[in-house]
């Protein structure tokens, strides 16, 4: 996992080249736990210190923000490379501003083995990576 997140953040908004399912996965569980780590701690510490009661669902969640805006480009980074390694344009990343059908279009996408040859954009990844 801390080898996936590390190549995540070393090739911040790169869109170009590939990366392999097992690298957009690590990072996806990684951002998971990280994200529900600071929703409890904005939850239970940061909503105390503002001045609500723990868990108060009208105190914000400053910490979870201000994460999801540090890490919204090498996500968007990530899936378009896990999207070339499928053969397939990072602009596909813009259907999952469908309601429903394009999320599950993406998942379908994401969960595609990689191809194992070179393709358009590049030599396949290898895992785990050489930082």
């Amino acid at each position: 996992m801390v080898s996936a997140v590390q190549k995540v953040f070393s090739n911040y908004a790169t869109f170009s080249g590939r990366a392999s399912r097992s690298e957009y996965w690590w990072w996806f569980l990684a951002l998971l736990i990280f994200m529900l780590i600071l929703g409890v701690l904005d939850a239970f510490v940061i909503a105390p210190l503002l001045g609500f009661q723990a868990g108060d669902e009208n105190a914000g969640q400053p910490l979870s923000l201000l994460a999801s805006l540090a890490v919204l480009l090498p996500n968007l980074a990530v899936g378009a490379r896990r999207l070339h390694d499928t053969d397939r344009s990072g602009w596909w990343l813009l259907i999952g501003l469908i309601p429903l059908i394009g999320f599950l279009i993406l998942i379908y996408f994401f969960v595609q083995p990689s191809d194992a040859e070179a393709n358009r954009f590049g030599e396949a990844p290898s895992w785990p990576p050489s930082i």
